[in-house]
């Protein structure tokens, strides 16, 4: 990690915008992604003992993806028109991979939740961590392929490298990292994660 780098754009943005993401100008950025509101109900309709009613869930997961600033207008219809098509069976496979992704061994529901999603195309980065985010946006992180190169390149990550077929591999070790950063800067840049990697994308 280049923490010379990191060090300047916090620099950098804590002077053109004081106060970090409290600043009026990045607060009003900020209304525009609702993060804690999709936090709160994504929190509520995927908390654990709500993983009994298939049908609810699968609403409310293509809810989150839909109603998602992050996740693309050419995304969204695609993950709703494929889950929507899947089987009894398939539906249940899916859930139970985002239950033990959000509940219990991530890795493990990580390549499970992809694999379904490979079969329609859409195993997709930001369709595989738009829930993780949203459910823990403190500790879980969205990665964005662009965004994610450039914090690779610019910050010199060369244990990270970045692949578009979502891996578990990646995933982990680019949320340590995101994390590990997180606490080398003012706490002013990162009242959560997607705020965090907003900031490294506008810096660099």
């Amino acid at each position: 990690m280049n923490l010379e780098r990191l060090k300047l754009a916090e620099a950098q943005f804590l002077q053109q915008y004081p106060g970090g993401f409290s600043n009026p100008e990045m607060v009003n950025v900020g209304k525009k992604h609702r993060v804690d509101k999709m936090s709160e109900f994504t929190r509520e309709v995927l908390a654990k003992p709500r993983f009994k009613n298939q049908h609810t869930l699968i609403e409310n997961l293509i809810k989150i993806v839909s109603r998602s600033s992050m996740v693309s207008m050419f995304e969204k219809p695609r993950f709703r028109d494929f889950v929507n098509s899947l089987s009894r069976d398939d539906r249940a496979a899916l859930l139970n991979g985002y239950k033990k992704l959000l509940h219990g061994k991530q890795a493990a529901g990580f390549d499970e939740i992809r694999d379904i999603l490979a079969d329609g195309k859409i195993a997709k980065w930001s369709l595989m961590t738009i829930c993780p985010l949203y459910f823990d946006s403190q500790h879980e992180v969205f990665v964005k392929p662009t965004t994610a190169k450039g914090i690779i390149q610019h910050l010199e990550l060369d244990q990270l490298v970045y692949k578009p077929r979502p891996t578990w591999e990646f995933y982990e070790c680019f949320r340590s990292t995101i994390n590990e950063m997180k606490s080398r800067v003012d706490p002013l840049l990162s009242p959560n994660n997607a705020a965090f990697t907003g900031f490294l994308m506008m810096s660099f």
